[in-house]
């Protein structure tokens, strides 16, 4: 199961080659895990309020085509690892109903909110994981 964010790029997100500037694509996984998060139930204020949060450790982009300006497309957010304190989720931008234009991935590392030290993912937070 994925779970899929819409996005529509605006004006402000094309650069002068008319296709979407490389660095939105991470926030638009950004935005896509915070859907994923109000998807399965556990929104973000209510990670937070739990004593938790997470951190990207690190990024990868690999692109196979270009977004234009007002392009239908979307964020397709699958877990593809779960350890112990840390998970990979996996991205793909489709442009068109069945064209990745961007794939990529994200590995977080779960905080505690009290100390900001690494902790085990908390059990709602792997069961929401699990669901992807």
């Amino acid at each position: 199961m994925t779970y899929a964010f819409p996005v529509v790029p605006r004006y402000a997100e094309i650069d002068q080659q008319g296709v979407v500037f490389n660095g939105h694509y991470l926030t638009w996984f950004d935005e896509a895990f915070t859907g994923f998060l109000d998807h399965v139930g556990l929104p973000y204020p209510d990670l937070i309020a739990s004593g938790y949060d997470v951190m990207v450790v690190h990024s990868e982009l690999d692109y196979g085509g270009s977004v234009r300006w007002r392009d239908a497309a979307r964020v397709e957010v699958a877990c593809e690892r779960q350890g112990t304190t840390s998970f990979t989720l996996g991205f793909s931008v489709y442009r068109s109903a069945d064209e990745v234009a961007v794939s990529g991935r994200n590995v977080y590392v779960v905080l505690a909110t009290d100390t900001w030290t690494k902790t085990p993912i908390p059990p709602r937070l792997a069961e929401a994981l699990a669901g992807v």
